[in-house]
């Protein structure tokens, strides 16, 4: 199976959601599945019912996070030297040619993307035009609202 790139960040938050995922949520949802027991007849129990649900919900993401940390490819910015160059794991900080208005995007996987946060997934529009290119260049983006223009003023690895 191909490795998912991520970031030594997005290594740390998965593992710790695994770590909540096996020692908080799956004791809990046990213990409410044996509540819901102790109540008698399963067949109209709706807290049980409810409960197998949360239950199957909390081991598909058990299943999920386990198999995106197996097949990860951990990439740590700060040990990058790609020479200036956009890559995955890079910061980039950019102006609209536009509108003068500068923004500052981390290049990471899919998992990771939060653009509140100013993290944009490598697959996104404006991640692909990026990689590769250097400060000072100039990129198109080709986005769900229309063609975007920037200037690429900063490439750092942190």
């Amino acid at each position: 199976m191909a490795k998912t790139p991520i970031t030594k960040r997005g290594e740390e938050l998965l593992k710790a959601e695994l770590q909540r995922l096996k020692t908080v949520e799956r004791p809990n949802v046990v213990m409410a599945i044996a509540e819901a027991r102790s109540h008698g007849d399963l067949s109209e129990n709706a807290e049980y019912d409810t409960a197998r649900n949360h239950q199957g919900f909390i081991e598909g993401r058990i299943s999920e996070v386990e198999s995106k940390l197996a097949n990860a490819q951990i990439i740590d910015p700060r040990l990058l030297d790609a020479e200036g160059r956009c890559v995955f794991g890079s910061t980039v900080d950019l102006a609209d040619s536009t509108s003068g208005e500068l923004v500052t995007y981390q290049i990471v996987g899919e998992d990771e993307a939060n653009i509140r946060d100013g993290k944009i997934s490598i697959s996104s529009p404006i991640a692909r035009a990026l990689i590769g290119k250097y400060a000072g260049d100039e990129v198109e983006v080709l986005a769900p609202g229309g063609v975007k223009n920037y200037e690429i003023r900063d490439v750092r690895y942190e």
